[in-house]
């Protein structure tokens, strides 16, 4: 079993980058690349949509790693706002609103809780994250 890994991230549009680079060491570190590729795109759009929703004016966001013993991994985007997100349905034309789409189709599993003491966390989990491909 790994330690949880967390890194806060200011709400700065360069810090959607970092977190999908924090998301790799960690990954790489622990030996779970097997889902990589799905991870960082999740965190990117988990990210976002806190930096754009979730997160209060001067707040930044939470990116949290944590991996069982089978190598499932759980990413958690933790903000400081309550309002939860739901997934729509962009039309072709629209030029946003497909990042939670997009974490529904390649997570095993993801959801929303509160966060105490404000805001919440946005989390997704993936299986059989081991392995050795990027």
């Amino acid at each position: 079993m790994t330690k949880p890994t967390q890194r806060f991230f200011d709400a700065r549009p360069e810090s959607i980058g970092q977190a999908r680079a924090f998301t790799t060491e960690v990954l790489t570190g622990w030996g779970l690349l097997g889902r990589a590729e799905d991870i960082r795109l999740c965190v990117s759009e988990l990210a976002t949509n806190a930096l754009l929703h979730g997160s209060a004016p001067g707040r930044g966001f939470l990116v949290k790693l944590d991996a069982d013993e089978e190598g499932v991994v759980r990413l958690e985007v933790h903000d400081s706002r309550r309002q939860y997100p739901e997934a729509r349905l962009a039309a072709d034309t629209d030029l946003s609103g497909r990042g939670l789409t997009l974490v529904k189709a390649l997570a095993d599993g993801w959801g929303a809780e509160d966060r105490s003491p404000i805001g919440k966390i946005v989390w997704s989990c993936f299986k059989a994250a081991g392995g050795t491909t990027v």
